[in-house]
């Protein structure tokens, strides 16, 4: 068998597939998160980042 991986886009498209997958008795699982939480680490640690000053400001001439 396969496993799919799905991105509905909104709660109305989760709703009908979930109700789509339970009326074909095709068992799914949940995860209640959307991001890795090793991604999210590093976000909110460049959020502090930048709340605190800990940043670099680069001139577009020197990124040629």
């Amino acid at each position: 068998m396969e496993t799919l991986i799905v991105h509905p886009q909104n709660k109305e498209q989760l709703d009908a597939l979930k109700t789509f997958m339970k009326a074909f008795k095709i068992s799914f699982e949940e995860e209640k998160t959307a991001y890795d939480p090793e991604f999210v680490a590093k976000i909110q640690e460049s959020r502090r980042q930048v709340k605190n000053g800990e940043t670099r400001i680069v001139n577009i001439d020197d990124l040629r």
